[in-house]
């Protein structure tokens, strides 16, 4: 096996977890999805510069590198940083907020959804609904996720 092979392998691979960490609910994973998708373009565009060349110091311009590439790569790595402190900050938010690292389903879609007769998972759904009017349990109140103000509250 080449360099350039195990190269794509690995770049292969890095994808196919990357995106499979994207599609889970837990905000945690779907960063580190984030991370080795970043880490998966930078693999890529590795491997599409093609094999190294010599450096851009010397007096012929004859089998120089293009560092267009590794431009490209350094600013890659600057987005993926940039972008997942942000997502980093969310989920700390989220976690302050709610005590969940889950992302919930959105009761609005799933209405939609199924007005649409498009068919639902039930483990997508998790709604309870009465079987004669198709009201759920929530139906006139809004939902907030509450953290405990007892002892918050009182100290002030």
């Amino acid at each position: 096996m080449t360099v350039t092979l195990v190269l794509v392998i690995a770049m292969a691979v890095l994808f196919a977890c990357g995106v499979y960490l994207l599609l889970e609910r837990s905000l945690t994973r779907m960063l580190l999805g984030f991370l080795l998708l970043g880490n998966a373009l930078n693999l890529l565009l590795l491997v599409m510069s093609g094999a190294a060349g010599d450096p851009p110091i010397g007096k012929s311009s004859e089998g120089i590198t293009d560092p267009l590439p590794q431009a490209f790569a350094l600013t890659a790595i600057v987005i993926t940083f940039a972008v997942s402190a942000f997502l980093l900050a969310l989920i700390h938010r989220s976690w302050t907020l709610s005590r969940a690292d889950e992302v919930e389903v959105d009761e609005a879609d799933v209405a939609i959804r199924s007005a649409r007769g498009e068919s639902t998972d039930e483990d997508d759904t998790e709604i309870d609904t009465d079987a004669d009017t198709g009201a759920t349990p929530d139906d006139g109140h809004e939902r907030h996720h509450e953290t405990p103000t007892d002892e918050r509250a009182g100290s002030r």
